[in-house]
């Protein structure tokens, strides 16, 4: 099919413009060992490990939290304070203390090389806006002056692939979907989210990893890939 004419860009975050799993992981690290010294209780008792089985228990059963990650942490972490009876009346204060900290390892992310001379071009050249369903704050990444538009699912209470996200982001952007493309790393999310709301659609493949449906969409490997495809028209 060929390209429309593309006034805009909605970009992904995680595992688009920077590694999520190595991110996360040592953000939760520093998040137990700061919990280790204020509720040693609760530590002793919830592992990193079963702390992340019971998001998922929750993402999983509790589809109302599903657009905001930093409240289902914030739920797990009270239930399981009850759980290792560790409520009391510093639990709360406890509980945000520790998502702060969670939230300033989160954000200290190490951008893949190519991103930051990227999104300086393209931020010149397109109205781009970031559209994730994460919660990384761009402002403090430092990134947020090269975007015209953040949207994130927890701002929303919807998020990717419902086509109303994709279009909050159009607007925002003020272009029609199908002046807008999409690059994003998750077929599900990304591509199929994008293409069901009516914006172009372009998959993040950093990795090689097989396209699981029929319908492959155009791929790129990197940021500077995603921005020869656009200079070709």
């Amino acid at each position: 099919m060929p390209k429309r004419p593309i006034r805009a860009i909605t970009l992904d975050l995680d595992d688009t413009l920077w590694p999520a799993a190595p991110t996360i992981q040592r953000a939760e690290q520093r998040a137990h060992e700061w919990l280790e010294q204020r509720a040693p209780a609760l530590a002793a008792a919830w592992s990193m490990e079963r702390l992340r089985a019971l998001r998922k228990s929750l993402f999983d059963t509790r589809p109302e939290l599903r657009h905001d990650f930093l409240a289902l942490r914030r739920i797990a972490l009270r239930a399981a304070f009850e759980d290792a009876r560790a409520w009391d009346q510093q639990a709360e204060a406890l509980i945000e203390a520790s998502l702060d900290v969670f939230m300033e390892a989160r954000n200290a992310v190490e951008l893949y090389p190519e991103v930051l001379a990227c999104l300086q071009r393209l931020s010149r050249r397109y109205r781009i806006a970031s559209l994730s369903n994460g919660n990384a704050d761009l402002a403090r990444i430092g990134l947020d002056h090269l975007f015209h538009a953040t949207v994130a699912a927890h701002a929303h209470g919807v998020s990717k692939p419902h086509p109303a996200l994709f279009h909050i982001a159009c607007r925002a952007l003020g272009c029609a979907p199908g002046e807008v493309v999409h690059l994003g790393d998750d077929a599900e999310l990304d591509v199929r989210g994008a293409r069901g709301a009516g914006l172009q659609a372009v998959w993040m493949n950093r990795t090689g990893t097989p396209w699981p449906h029929d319908d492959l969409p155009v791929t790129v490997a990197d940021l500077e890939a995603f921005e020869r495809w656009l200079e070709a028209g």
